[in-house]
């Protein structure tokens, strides 16, 4: 059984939509299994993330999938609280060829999320960590899922807080590419 994480922080909402999305996607495919992992703020106190235990179930899975909001140009706060925590995780590579994907969603169309998923992937590079993008070309998808057209993973815009369905259907795809690839990757 291949596992995948999906560990994700958010504030309205529409990050949770996005999570639900890409755990369905892993659950799609036979021999995958998915656990959410959602940071809350009474995982930090004075600025750190103090849930030690999520890192301990994250040396279990086969892959792990990021989400946050971007704020400012890049992950949340909250997010950025849980990644300086594994700074010792980071010094053993204990998440070394653990496979990496990332979502986000802004109020902006050009709001810098791009960014975000850049922070992801930088992050997952020091872990060792190999980065899935998204290879469904921009408006080349008969379905256009990826109606962005972000390739390093699924940038989503909404402003009034309802995700499309176009990038539900885009994170669910994230999800079973990222189990697929884990499942390859697995069998090796």
């Amino acid at each position: 059984m291949t596992k995948i994480a999906v560990i994700y922080f958010s504030a309205t909402g529409t990050t949770h939509q996005l999570a639900q999305a890409v755990a369905e996607g892993v659950q799609s495919q036979p021999g995958a299994s998915v656990q959410l992992e959602r940071i809350e703020g009474e995982q930090i106190h004075h600025g750190r993330f103090v849930e030690l235990q999520l890192l301990e179930r994250l040396q279990q899975v086969d892959a792990m999938i990021f989400g946050s909001p971007t704020y400012m140009g890049s992950v949340a706060s909250q997010f950025k609280a849980f990644t300086d925590t594994t700074g010792e995780l980071w010094s053993e590579q204990a998440w070394a060829n653990k496979v990496a994907a990332g979502f986000t969603v802004g109020t902006n169309l050009s709001g810098d999320q791009k960014h975000t998923l850049d922070y992801f992937q930088t992050f997952a590079s020091q872990h060792g960590m190999l980065w899935c993008g998204v290879d469904i070309p921009g408006t080349y998808d008969p379905a256009l899922r990826n109606r962005l057209g972000a390739q390093g993973g699924v940038v989503v815009q909404t402003a009034d807080g309802v995700v499309p369905e176009r990038d539900l259907a885009l994170a669910f795809y994230l999800g079973q590419r990222v189990a697929g690839v884990s499942q390859r990757l697995a069998a090796e």
